[in-house]
């Protein structure tokens, strides 16, 4: 008999954001060449749902990043208890994913991994109601983990920091079942790549001072307002500026790169792009969105960043276990990013104490960490002994959410009027 026969796997992802694809996608590419998987394919689990329920994950969440950003920051601090109205979630969800319900039981996966917390909560229930044989692993995609990531029935957790595999624990997760193994992202950022190479591939000038631009999901306004202000910088760098999948926003960038006057600087627009590994290893510094995927990968390439106007939230904690590490900086006022990037220029201590503090918390080699751990853990199995930990963490896990929300009514109670 085959002491090692193939897997069947399943990674489920949600297009809520491009960060749990992205991670997802990286799974996919170490999975696909991997000798213990015979089958390996990723669904985004919102093309089996409702439309109303599509239009609320993705449409919703986007228009509040870009025109409610402190909405969508209390929605996430209000919905951050654990286990909180956790049956009338699940009802929801279960009633708008009946065809993704279906898809996963008729697929019949060996193993399923989650880079969303949706599909992590749905193929528990699955298991839960015995009608799964396999629990879900589970790769949270920011650097702290929210309550909805917290799902009874699992497999494995992956993480980003220890912190959060302290917190999780605390919250009734079993320690031995959560892994800080970095957020998934792509094998490329595992491959090493000198600087000046990186540079000369990109057709880039060799031995200028580089800041790289990550648009995201800053709007077309922001981003030339962002720029203009680095055209301010007296000194001699090259600005690189990834304007994504936005038309509109490139051709404003190519006509501020054909008019502007300050000599030292050469602005480099660029459309959508998939070798962001190649350009984040030719970069001095990263402006941009703390989101997990990127922030994930600039540690991998060992590049500080600096935060402008995170999105409150995960972004917001992102941010600070980034400036806590003393990997990054924030800019929070537009009209001195300019100054703050001089700054930075002029003091090359600081940069390479950047440097080094990113190295110490990256994971460039995390997707395939992450499937080798997986494939590498006992197989799947419901047994007494099994569920009775479950409940046992369960009972745990609802003692630990009600005393926190106790001492958070006794908090509001007590702060002056």
């Amino acid at each position: 008999m085959d002491e090692n026969p193939q897997r069947k796997m399943l990674i489920l992802s949600a297009s809520a954001g491009a960060g749990h694809v992205r991670a997802a996608e990286a799974l996919l590419k170490v999975c696909a060449s991997h000798p213990q998987i015979g089958e390996v394919q990723h669904w985004d689990m919102l093309k089996y749902t409702t439309k109303i329920f599509r239009h609320l994950y993705s449409q919703v969440y986007l228009d509040l990043i870009n025109h409610a950003p402190k909405m969508l920051g209390w929605i996430y601090d209000t919905m951050d208890t654990p286990w909180r109205n956790e049956k009338m979630r699940l009802a929801f969800e279960k009633f708008n994913a009946q065809p993704f319900l279906k898809a996963v039981t008729g697929f019949e996966p060996d193993i399923i991994m989650c880079t969303h917390f949706t599909p992590a909560a749905l193929v528990g229930w699955l298991h839960a109601a015995g009608k799964l044989t396999v629990k879900p692993a589970i790769a949270v995609t920011d650097f702290d983990c929210h309550a909805m990531w917290l799902t009874h029935s699992y497999l494995h957790y992956f993480v980003a920091l220890e912190e959060t595999r302290v917190h999780m624990s605390r919250l009734g997760i079993g320690v031995d079942s959560i892994t800080v193994s970095g957020i998934p992202i792509d094998p490329a950022f595992a491959a090493p790549l000198e600087k000046s190479v990186a540079r000369l591939k990109l057709h880039l000038q060799p031995d200028v001072f580089t800041i790289l631009v990550s648009a995201g999901g800053y709007g077309v306004g922001p981003v030339t307002d962002l720029i203009e202000e680095l055209l301010r910088i007296q000194r001699r760098v090259q600005l690189v500026v990834i304007a994504g999948r936005s038309i509109e926003l490139k051709d404003e960038l190519d006509e501020l790169a054909a008019h502007q006057r300050n000599g030292g600087i050469t602005l480099v627009p660029v459309g959508f792009t998939n070798e962001m590994a190649l350009y984040m290893a030719a970069a001095d510094v990263l402006i941009g969105k703390p989101g997990g995927l990127t922030t994930s990968e600039a540690l991998a390439r060992e590049l500080p960043m600096c935060i402008v106007n995170p999105i409150p939230g995960q972004e917001e904690r992102n941010s600070d276990h980034l400036l806590e590490q003393g990997a990054a900086i924030r800019c929070n006022n537009l009209p001195t990013l300019a100054w703050k990037l001089t700054q930075l220029f002029d003091n090359p201590e600081k940069l390479s104490a950047m440097r080094q503090a990113a190295r110490r918390i990256a994971h460039p080699s995390s997707a395939a960490d992450i499937i080798e751990h997986v494939l590498n853990l006992p197989p799947q199995r419901r047994d007494a002994a099994a569920d009775s930990g479950f409940l046992e963490r369960w009972k745990s896990a609802r003692a630990v959410a009600k005393a926190q929300r106790n001492r958070q009514k006794r908090l509001k109670k007590a702060r002056p009027r």
